[in-house]
C-alpha cells in the first residue's frame, strides 16, 4: 500500500509517496483503511523537526477516518467494517495504518468520513480549550487569534453556541468575512489594526476573560493587553514561531493574569476522557452547532502541495487528503 514517508527533516519536498508494509495489528491495536486524512499545522512541525518523531523514517499525520480492516488481540469494542475516526497517533498519511484502540472512536452515521477526518484533532483541541482549560460560559468575552483557521473556526462556532461574545483576529478581508459567518461578533484584521487597542475599544476597556492563541510569537505579549484582571492567556500553537522566554512577573504587571500551555495528548491520557471528549464533540457537530467547512481536498500523493499551502497561510477551514 501507499503512504507518505519522511526520511529526513526539511521542507515539503521531503514528503515521499512510497510503497510500505504495515503488517497486522498487535494487542490493543486496530488496522484501519483510511477514507480521508486530516491536515494540521502540527504535521509541519513533525516534518520540519520542530517536533521530534519517534524515529526516522516516519509517516506523518495525526487524524483520519475510515473503516476497520482487522483487530488485534484484546480488542473487543471494534470489529471489521466499523466506521471509525482517530486522533493523536502519528502515521495517518497512508492508505491503511495501525491505530491504538485507545485513540479510536466509533464515527456516528450522521458524520461522513471527510468531516470525521477533518474534525478530530482540531475539534478535540477546541473541546479541551473551551471546556477543560478555561470553561467558557454565557456572558464571557473571548478573543480567538487566527479565527478563520482550522481550530479558529471550531472555537468561534462552539463559543458562540455556548453564549460567549467572540472577538476574532484574521489576516485578510476574505478571512474576516469567513470569521463573521462562523460565530465572530467582531473581527480585527491584525496586519493593519492594533488588535489590543481594538479589543479595549470593543470591550469598553474591560478586556476579555480569555485569549486563545495558536499564533505565538507575532501576537505576544500584546495578547496579555487584551485581558481583564485575572484573565487567562491560553497558548496552544506557534504558527508564527515560539513565544520567547519572558519574566513571569509580567503576568502580575498586566493584571494578575493566568497563563497556560496545555497539550491535547495529556487530556487524552485516559480512555474515559477520550470517549467523553469525543462524545461532546460529536454532539455539537451532529446537532449543527459546529459546522466543519472542508475547503480543499487533495490526493494523498500531493501532500507536499498541501504543506506548501498551509505554511503559506493559503488555507481556511479544513483541508483533507484522500488516499
Amino acid at each position: 500500500m501507499k503512504a507518505i514517508r519522511v526520511h529526513r527533516h526539511g521542507g515539503p519536498d521531503v514528503l515521499a509517496y512510497e510503497d510500505v508494509d504495515i503488517g497486522q495489528p498487535g494487542p490493543g491495536e486496530v488496522r484501519v483503511r483510511n477514507r480521508a486524512i486530516g491536515l494540521n499545522f502540527v504535521d509541519v512541525y513533525f516534518r520540519s523537526g520542530e517536533y521530534v518523531p519517534p524515529s526516522l523514517p516516519f509517516t506523518p499525520g495525526n487524524e483520519g477516518a475510515g473503516e476497520v480492516v482487522s483487530v488485534g488481540e484484546g480488542v473487543a469494542d471494534f470489529a471489521p467494517g466499523d466506521r471509525v475516526a482517530y486522533v493523536e497517533t502519528l502515521g495517518a498519511y497512508a492508505e491503511e495504518r495501525i491505530v491504538p484502540a485507545h485513540f479510536l472512536m466509533h464515527l456516528p452515521d450522521a458524520i461522513d468520513f471527510e468531516t470525521g477526518a477533518a474534525m478530530m484533532l482540531k475539534g478535540l483541541t477546541a473541546q479541551y480549550l473551551l471546556r477543560r482549560t478555561f470553561r467558557v460560559e454565557a456572558g464571557h468575552t473571548i478573543l480567538v487569534h487566527a479565527a478563520a483557521g482550522g481550530v479558529g473556526l471550531f472555537l468561534t462556532q462552539w463559543a458562540k453556541h455556548l453564549g460567549a461574545t467572540v472577538i476574532g483576529t484574521v489576516g485578510s478581508p476574505g478571512k474576516a468575512e469567513l470569521a463573521l459567518e462562523n460565530g465572530c461578533d467582531h473581527v480585527i484584521e491584525y496586519r493593519w489594526q492594533d488588535f489590543a487597542g481594538r479589543v479595549r475599544e470593543i470591550t469598553n476597556g474591560e478586556g476579555c476573560h480569555v485569549v486563545y492563541d495558536g499564533v505565538g510569537k507575532a501576537t505576544f505579549p500584546a495578547s496579555l493587553d487584551c485581558l481583564r484582571p485575572f484573565g487567562t492567556f491560553v497558548s496552544f500553537g506557534t504558527a508564527s514561531g515560539p513565544i520567547e522566554p519572558f519574566d513571569i512577573m509580567l503576568l502580575m504587571k498586566k493584571g494578575s493574569l493566568f497563563a497556560t500551555w496545555q497539550l491535547l495528548f495529556a487530556h487524552l491520557a485516559r480512555r474515559e476522557d477520550v470517549l467523553a471528549m469525543s462524545e461532546e464533540l460529536f454532539h455539537v457537530v451532529s446537532s449543527g452547532a459546529v459546522k466543519i467547512p472542508v475547503h480543499a481536498r487533495l490526493p494523498l500523493a500531493e501532500a507536499a502541495e498541501a504543506h506548501r499551502r498551509i505554511e503559506a497561510r493559503q488555507t481556511t477551514g479544513a483541508t483533507i487528503l484522500l488516499p
